[in-house]
């Protein structure tokens, strides 16, 4: 007789599973509550203490760690080894049915804490997934109830579960604990306070959903979250209508959201062309921001990403119908508004809850390897800024400095962002020379440029991009300052009674 082992913290479909096997002849061991709930199913049960003929000891935390269990496991399919069970009172076991305590689950519960995490490691689990990975020439492991047809199909067709099946299996287990050991890494790394970056660094993602294809048409794509991941963030967000996510649609939204971060108590809205912010607004209302953002550059907010940091209300998503948008992201939505919204059938609505503080890392991929580093989350004040100018910006033209900041912090260098009442006007994006990202926004804004506020991701290397921003109106300048011409910047400033602050903080955006 077969003899399999059954203990699955998920136990979709495993009544089931456990019918068909014991039909075509197998065994069933099981442990605490997978064992209870085979048993109230009717299912003919070995219970794992008949297998060890010890009890199961420290609350469950011990029940499996046993030679009977794993010597059962790891024994190979050679005479020697199959003496040595016999010699022992040792019964093979040829299938593992194992999925992992819900560590990541409980991570993300509200108000988890560090010992119930601790008590959700799961040590049994992984320890059999690997031996029966490790020994797939003889013995099958199943971590994903998606398998379970697949396995019962092949077993009546064949008789066995092939070899090549197994290989498979094999490989799907040692990802499934390599993904739950990174989870469990990724959580104390956010407890543990480190100085540096680990020695090691580790990735691992479940994956969300096949696309359609990548940035283009013949390039393949899925799209993967990390383990333990929370509400905020655009792989945790509920799409609530419209067609299927594409790649580029998915990294607009991050870009949005991102954006509307920055602004906590004021209602802001941005809307996103490749990811740049083509118009970003703050308003007394969620619907005044969304059309002061749309009246930035209607243009190119034409079929853009929409991304509002408030709950989206009936008045807002009456303005966000009356023009073709891809997608819109915000923390939550009225239910009248979603019923506005609807009548966009292809319109993708993303709920993405409100975020949560936490350790962020930025992950670059490059050929043999990957770059990482923190988010660029570091937040100015007024009293951070050094005055260089003979002339001072008052409070309200600070108030908009500060603004244009947050905003060009988002887009490709190099990067220049003219706004005028809470408002971007002009945004020049993504040039080889900074007077080129300037003369781009210049261009946009127009005559609105006459009082409006500049700011410039990195320094001026020369005094061109003032000599420009005068010639538009410009009054005042945010920039990091650092460059070895700061004096000619602050002269030409002072020659045309521009205010200009430095930061002393790039925003770099490659």
């Amino acid at each position: 007789m077969k003899r399999a082992i059954i203990s699955v913290s998920d136990k979709t479909g495993i009544v089931d599973f456990a019918k068909e096997l014991v039909g075509l002849g197998w065994e069933i061991v099981s442990t605490g509550g997978t064992a209870k709930v085979l048993q109230e199913a009717g299912v003919k049960v070995t219970g794992i203490s008949q297998v060890t003929n010890f009890p199961e000891i420290l609350e469950g935390r011990v029940k499996t760690l046993h030679p009977n269990v794993h010597g059962g496991i790891l024994a190979k399919n050679t005479p020697e080894h199959m003496q040595v069970l016999e010699k022992q009172g040792i019964i093979p076991i040829d299938l593992v049915v194992v999925n992992l305590y819900p560590f990541q689950k409980t991570i993300q519960k509200e108000g988890v804490t560090l010992a119930e995490a601790i008590e959700n490691i799961d040590i049994g689990g992984p320890t059999m997934v690997r031996a029966a990975a490790k020994n797939f020439e003889r013995v099958a492991v199943v971590v994903n109830p998606q398998r379970y047809k697949e396995i019962i199909y092949e077993l009546k067709e064949k008789q066995v579960i092939e070899l090549e099946t197994r290989k498979k299996l094999a490989l799907e287990a040692f990802k499934h604990t390599a993904q739950y050991d990174t989870a469990i890494s990724s959580y104390l790394e956010n407890i543990v306070e480190q100085k540096s970056f680990p020695r090691e660094f580790i990735i691992s993602g479940q994956k969300l959903q096949d696309l359609r294809y990548g940035e283009n048409p013949h390039q393949k794509a899925a799209f993967y979250a990390f383990p333990g991941n929370i509400r905020g963030t655009v792989a945790s967000a509920k799409q609530l209508q419209g067609k299927d996510l594409s790649y580029n649609n998915i990294v607009d939204i991050e870009a949005a959201w991102s954006v509307v971060r920055e602004f906590k108590n004021t209602p802001a809205v941005c809307i996103i062309k490749h990811t740049n912010p083509c118009g970003t607004a703050l308003g007394k209302t969620l619907e005044k921001a969304y059309q002061r953002a749309f009246e930035a550059d209607p243009v190119s907010a034409f079929g853009g990403i929409i991304g509002l940091n408030q709950e989206v209300d009936s008045k807002t998503a009456k303005k966000i119908v009356e023009t073709f948008m891809e997608a819109v992201v915000a923390p939550e939505f009225s239910n009248k508004a979603l019923e506005i919204l609807s009548s966009k059938k292809n319109l993708r609505v993303l709920e993405i809850g409100y975020s949560k503080p936490g350790k962020d890392f930025w992950i670059e991929k490059i050929s043999g390897g990957f770059l990482v580093q923190d988010q660029d989350n570091v937040q100015l004040t007024i009293d951070q800024l050094q005055f260089v100018t003979e002339k001072k910006p008052n409070e309200a033209e600070l108030e908009e400095l500060l603004f244009a900041w947050k905003v060009v912090k988002h887009v490709k260098s190099n990067a220049i962002v003219v706004s005028r009442d809470r408002q971007t006007v002009g945004v020049g994006a993504g040039q080889m020379n900074r007077v080129g990202a300037a003369k781009i926004a210049f261009e946009q804004a127009g005559e609105k440029c006459v009082g409006a506020v500049l700011a410039s991701d990195a320094f001026f290397p020369f005094r061109d991009t003032i000599d420009a921003a005068a010639k538009a109106g410009i009054k005042a300048i945010i920039q990091p300052g650092g460059s070895i011409r700061d004096e000619e910047s602050i002269k030409a400033c002072n020659e045309y009674g521009i205010s200009m602050v430095f930061t002393g903080i790039r925003h770099f955006k490659h």
